[in-house]
């Protein structure tokens, strides 16, 4: 069921700022699981479980990186912004979708040709204002007539696909892998306490709505889920990366070299111990690269114990993502056990 879930979310669009397709399916999968449920001014999706008065926070943020429409010239390109952390050689040559007013516009990101680039060229990274989308337009008037308009989002057009051993490869696993785990704890959950389940919009680009929904919330404790890079494969080294896909989801303890979150012990401990009481793996992290929603909802109201419940994800910020499903699994099996005890902070 979870390779299903996370293929449709997958499947789904949703850029930073227009989370709706991806919401929709959290909705319809949540509705007849949650006590409550509710979209707040700047889009994140809440979810209320309702127990005692101890509150957990657990969030997944919604959105993917992708581009959005800055300028369409004469004959019909289309020139973008990054909504993210693209690496830019990423982009270059690759099949997207422009979600207009008039339903979806395929297209592509060229560039100048290899061909006729000199050596120094070749050499140099790709910039984006270098790149553009080619709709098939012959000019201006012809693009906006399909739709396109400045603040069109683009997002990539790329469909999952099954790999060996159960992993799965596609686009925007950050964070659909983190919204899918969300979804199957809320429908298997049965806690004494009040569980608030949120999907975040617009975590790539800020952290933003993670920071405003822990204000509004105020719980007492809180845990994201996302995903992080393994060290499993060529071109890393496992002695900085330890961790590993099919080994189970990660726990963290510090991301960024503790200039994102340093996670609260109690949490830590909380989900360490419930792992070890019922058999299900888990990894530790302390990470040097990127952040999570964990960072912006542990500095909210005087301090929130917060860490991050990752999973391991390989070629994170491109199209072809990959993971292993049983990792999410796991995950699941974690959070639904852990939410029966409450963690001593």
């Amino acid at each position: 069921m979870v390779h299903e879930l996370l293929r449709m979310l997958s499947n789904a669009h949703g850029v930073s700022g227009s989370e709706g397709s991806v919401l929709n399916i959290v909705k319809k999968e949540l509705k007849k699981h949650v006590d409550e449920m509710y979209t707040d001014p700047l889009g994140n999706l809440i979810t209320v479980k309702k127990g005692n008065d101890f509150r957990i926070m657990l969030a997944a943020h919604a959105d993917e990186i992708g581009l959005a429409v800055k300028s369409i010239d004469d004959k019909g390109f289309i020139r973008f912004v990054a909504l993210g952390g693209w690496y830019n050689p990423t982009l270059y040559n690759q099949r997207v979708i422009l979600h207009g007013t008039k339903g979806p516009v395929s297209g592509v990101l060229g560039g100048k040709p290899p061909h006729k680039m000199d050596e120094e060229e070749r050499k140099k990274m790709p910039k984006i204002e270098d790149l553009f989308i080619d709709a098939g337009a012959t000019s201006k008037e012809d693009a906006l007539a399909l739709g396109v308009e400045i603040g069109t989002p683009v997002t990539i057009d790329r469909q999952v696909a099954d790999l060996a051993n159960g992993r799965i490869t596609g686009k925007a696993f950050d964070n659909r892998a983190g919204v899918a785990m969300l979804i199957r704890t809320l429908q298997e959950v049965k806690s004494p306490y009040t569980i608030f389940g949120v999907f975040t919009v617009q975590e790539e680009v800020g952290l933003k709505g993670a920071k405003t929904s822990a204000f509004s919330i105020s719980p007492d404790c809180a845990v994201a889920t996302d995903v992080t890079f393994p060290g499993d494969h060529p071109g890393i080294d496992k002695n900085d990366v330890p961790v590993e896909m099919g080994k189970g989801p990660i726990i963290t303890i510090m991301d960024a070299s503790g200039r994102g979150l340093i996670a609260s012990r109690s949490m830590v401990d909380w989900l360490r111990k419930t792992a070890a009481d019922h058999d299900i793996p888990v990894q530790l992290e302390v990470g040097s690269g990127g952040t999570t929603d964990a960072t912006a909802i542990h500095l909210e109201k005087g301090g929130i114990p917060s860490t991050t419940l990752s999973i391991p994800t390989r070629y994170i910020h491109s199209p072809v993502e990959v993971l292993d499903v049983k990792d999410i699994e796991a995950g699941v099996r974690l959070l639904v056990q852990a939410l029966k005890v409450k963690p001593k902070l």
